[in-house]
């Protein structure tokens, strides 16, 4: 299979504390990233949270998405909820809604939506799903998600553009899904290396039974994720940079 046919761009979720919790090292990640993914409150974050998150990504000059989860704080939007289909648009027009306030607050545009965790896994599955939080995303702004599933179907049906994701951090099950942890379990360098490289020279990644599974990004803008809540996601995020500039260097894509 062909490699990937656009510059592979990294985004990784930040902002992902509440009140004095920590989560990720999230300035010690910003060095190496070109995109983030900021928590809106649902899930993790809070206004001090997000309004520092924006600062610092503005600084650096990082494109800066509205990350929208679950209301589900204390299982970090990695919980499994059955919402109606005018909650997801509502929840999603909310959580946009409040980092757009800060992002207008310091003159930066919108660049994306990338919705979180379990809310992510039931729009690949459900194209009712899919549909209503696409309905909650602002007119020109895309949405990253998993190519060949719902969320794509759903971006079309509602003319959404549509940002394709490959995964640095999360493994695939044998039918291209993603596997969702609760907790992220920690991975060695060189799995990063080889899981991250497989992906974007053959649009292919091993799956958790060993098998090949095609990942059809097709035409589409690509960015690989990682996550700041993984054990060792300095590394973790370290290697993809690496592997993703040697990419886009041996390709001619500047």
């Amino acid at each position: 299979m062909p490699p990937v046919k656009h510059k592979a761009l990294i985004n990784v979720d930040l902002g992902e504390g509440y009140g004095n919790l920590k989560c990720g090292p999230d300035g010690e990640l910003l060095p190496f990233i070109d995109i983030a993914n900021v928590a809106c409150g649902f899930h993790s974050g809070d206004p001090l949270i997000m309004s520092s998150t924006v600062s610092a990504c503005k600084a650096r000059n990082i494109r800066i998405g509205a990350h929208p989860g679950l209301p589900d704080l204390q299982g970090f939007g990695r919980r499994y909820m059955q919402l109606s289909p005018e909650e997801l648009t509502a929840i999603t027009i909310y959580q946009v809604g409040a980092l757009k306030g800060f992002l207008d607050a310091e003159g930066v545009r919108l660049n994306h939506v990338k919705p979180h965790g379990v809310l992510y896994g039931m729009m690949c599955r459900d194209l009712e799903v899919a549909k209503a939080v696409m309905r909650g995303i602002p007119k020109g702004v895309p949405v990253f998600g998993l190519a060949g599933t719902k969320m794509e179907e759903a971006a079309r049906d509602e003319g959404v553009e549509f940002w394709a994701e490959m995964y640095g951090d999360v493994k695939y099950s044998p039918d291209g899904m993603l596997v969702i942890d609760r907790i992220k379990k920690p991975w060695k360098t060189e799995d990063v290396e080889k899981h991250v490289r497989q992906q974007l020279e053959t649009e292919s990644v091993t799956a958790t039974d060993g098998s090949t599974v095609h990942l059809p990004v097709k035409e589409y803008p690509l960015s690989l994720c990682c996550h700041s809540d993984s054990p060792g996601c300095v590394e973790i995020v370290k290697t993809a940079r690496q592997v993703c500039d040697e990419f886009n260097q041996e390709h001619g894509y500047s």
